[in-house]
């Protein structure tokens, strides 16, 4: 079988020669063309309101966190959305199904945040997270540690 594999490119070197060119040629535009990630992104895509108040855990949660939480519950393509009350600070974690654009995230939620904004007590400052992923977020500090995807796509500290 090698020995005719050999015989034919050795009579047919036009022949052998076009397909190489081809194959590089064709190399060569798969690896412009293809994207390529070293680490894929697996995570949701999740947008993160964080808010700031000083007050205990129960006040922000009756009067900051849950009126957020209950307001981002009708957006568009959420898959679940999560809120964390601690001293002073409420997260609100909106995660949307597979597939959404991270910026059409943002905007819905900007949206529906500006609706329920006039509602939280005065002093509250609400923002959104940066545009990014659980991935983009480690601290270099903590690069020795192992980070995986929770099932929440947050990065879990393993």
């Amino acid at each position: 079988m090698i020995n005719r594999i050999v015989d034919f490119c050795v009579s047919n070197k036009l022949i052998v020669f076009i397909l190489v060119a081809a194959g590089c040629l064709l190399g060569w535009w798969s690896m412009k063309h293809v994207t390529l990630d070293a680490i894929p992104d697996l995570s949701d895509t999740q947008v993160i309101v964080y808010s700031r108040w000083d007050r205990s855990p129960d006040i922000m949660e009756d009067q900051v966190t849950y009126p957020i939480v209950t307001a981002m519950l009708g957006a568009p393509r959420v898959k679940a959305v999560r809120g964390f009350s601690d001293f002073g600070y409420s997260y609100v974690y909106v995660i949307f199904e597979e597939g959404t654009d991270i910026y059409w995230a943002r905007s819905r939620t900007l949206e529906y945040l500006s609706g329920v904004l006039p509602r939280l007590p005065e002093g509250v400052r609400t923002e959104i997270g940066p545009d990014a992923t659980c991935w983009s977020m480690i601290p270099e500090s903590t690069a020795w540690r192992s980070f995986a995807p929770t099932r929440t796509g947050t990065c879990a500290i393993i």
